[in-house]
């Protein structure tokens, strides 16, 4: 053997009791899992006290862009996380045109920024997955996004699409799938994403589905009409025969405090009556997304201009106003809007920072203003590149949903902006730390398996996310009376305590709890993809 773990209590992956054992392994894969003591290897790593994993699975990831910027990607390696699914929330980088990519650009840059002197080199999917094979740290699938395919293909209009238009979206579906990606993503409170009926997206799902891949959306409303939103996503799935992934199942505001049993009773009816369906959640109280996100639809209707020019208009602001904090718009789930409960964690100006780390409320009353005036003012100044965090979840509905049955972890993890929230770094260690050590939530094994074996399956990985022979050795050994975030709210670049060793492809990423530096990770693609 290359590499020997000695007398590791292995967490194969599978949910089933913990056992003590050697794992081997040869160049990329794990080539032995046997009794204690009987391999040799090049390098033996003692592992007596220590937990054995596969490589945590994230399946709701935005490292699209930084993950090419800064490929070491401490934020991932130091928490376990070998594998992450890119392309989330119906917006990401491919595939694009020239004038679809300079929009993406202004508008993620609350994601994902948008660094100065970047190549960005590619234009379709599998140009971008070629991309990632340049060097990258964890290994990373992709879905193709159905809002930059609408764009691509209907512009920016509030409008369903024509049968010709309908068209092309599927055969960019199509192609994407064919390239490389997992499936299809969609952010439905998200221009211009959220402009497609219900329809549209089961056309779309056909595709997806008979390619493989399965459909991720971000659904209408994690508010006042989340149930009714799960409920649409069941349908697609449904009507289009596509395997149904639902992505940070949450149910937030005041409106679905203790509202969880519902939902999964609604999850429960359609597994048994035969669906396909998972779900992935982040082990957190507080989203994360770009301030803009809050806006109604029809305001953002026709890109940034002319939601700028919208902003501008002193009518036009107090019809915003009015959607935001009284009625509650579709970009902010149906809720009127808490000022209080919107804190600002990253702006692009110096001049703005000032913003950081308070709420919209509370920055407003500094600057002896209305709180809407400073939202549309920092939206206007910013040209909608900030990002918030948004303090909306329950605990109770985080603990139930966690112990789903389908559940799998995501971090929904934003790497950019001055105070990005902690889930980028924290994610998996504080399932292991919080969820399982001290609340017993889960118990450990069970656990990781949410974490690695369940997410595979979902990703369709016939070699990935166990402990067993043949296996990719992705594997993170890590102290299970230790493992712990430490990444806070005003100190959320922290790695996490308590991994000793983080291994992708064979390869050494974190090697007594300092990274390496390696990029062993590549694109994993669609096994159905043209060959």
């Amino acid at each position: 053997m290359d590499v020997v773990f000695r007398g590791a209590l292995v967490a194969d992956g599978t949910g089933g009791p913990l056992a003590r054992h050697d794992v081997g392994i040869t160049g990329e894969r794990i080539a032995a899992v046997a009794e204690p003591g009987s391999l040799t290897g090049g390098r033996t790593i003692d592992a007596g006290g220590l937990v054995l994993a596969p490589g945590f699975i994230d399946m709701h990831s935005h490292s699209d862009l930084q993950l090419l910027a800064n490929p070491d990607h401490p934020a991932k390696i130091t928490q376990g996380v070998t594998t992450e699914v890119l392309g989330q929330d119906g917006l990401s980088y491919a595939p694009v045109d020239d004038t679809v990519l300079a929009a993406l650009r202004q508008q993620l840059a609350g994601w994902n920024d948008d660094p100065p002197g970047f190549d960005w080199n590619w234009r379709s999917v599998g140009e971008y997955l070629d991309r990632l094979d340049r060097g990258i740290a964890v290994n990373a699938a992709y879905l193709v996004p159905q809002g930059t395919v609408r764009m691509l293909a209907v512009g920016w209009d509030d409008r369903p699409a024509t049968e010709a238009e309908l068209d092309r979206m599927k055969e960019l579906v199509a192609t994407g799938l064919r390239e490389g990606a997992m499936g299809m993503s969609s952010g439905l409170t998200y221009t211009p994403g959220m402009y497609a009926g219900t329809d549209e997206l089961v056309e779309l799902c056909r595709v997806v589905g008979e390619l493989g891949g399965f459909y991720s959306p971000h659904h209408r409303s994690y508010g006042k009409g989340a149930l009714d939103a799960f409920a649409e996503m069941i349908d697609v799935s449904r009507r289009s025969g596509c395997p149904l992934h639902l992505a940070h199942a949450t149910m937030n505001f005041s409106v679905n405090k203790g509202k969880a049993p519902e939902l999964l009773k609604l999850l429960d009816d359609a597994l048994d009556d035969g669906c396909d369906i998972t779900l992935d959640t982040y082990p957190y109280l507080p989203g994360a997304t770009y301030l803009s996100a809050l806006l109604p639809s029809w305001a953002t209707e026709g890109g940034l201009d002319a939601t700028l020019t919208r902003l501008s208009d002193a009518d036009t602001r107090e019809r915003i106003r009015a959607a935001i904090e009284e009625s509650g718009s579709d970009g902010a789930h149906g809720v009127p809007i808490d000022w209080d409960a919107i804190e600002i964690n990253g702006v692009r100006h110096d001049r703005n920072a000032h913003l950081v780390g308070r709420s919209v409320a509370a920055s407003a009353a500094n600057a002896a203003v209305a709180p809407a005036q400073l939202y549309f003012d920092t939206l206007l100044d910013e040209k909608l590149g900030t990002s918030c965090l948004m303090h909306v979840g329950h605990e109770e509905n985080v603990r139930a949903i966690m112990r789903h049955r389908t559940h799998t972890g995501g971090s929904d993890g934003l790497l950019v902006g001055a105070r990005p929230h902690p889930r980028a770094w924290g994610t998996f260690p504080r399932y292991l730390a919080r969820y399982v050590r001290e609340l017993g939530v889960l118990d450990l094994a069970e656990c990781v398996a949410h974490l690695t074996g369940r997410a595979a399956r979902r990703l369709r990985l016939a070699d990935r996310g166990l402990v067993r022979p043949g296996y990719a050795a992705d594997l993170v050994l890590f102290d299970p009376d230790t493992v712990a975030d430490t990444a806070t709210f005003d100190d959320p670049r922290r790695p996490a305590a308590g991994l000793a060793h983080v291994f992708v492809n064979g390869v050494a990423a974190l090697d007594d709890g300092r990274p390496t530096g390696a990029l062993a990770g590549h694109s994993l693609r669609n096994p159905r993809r043209a060959r």
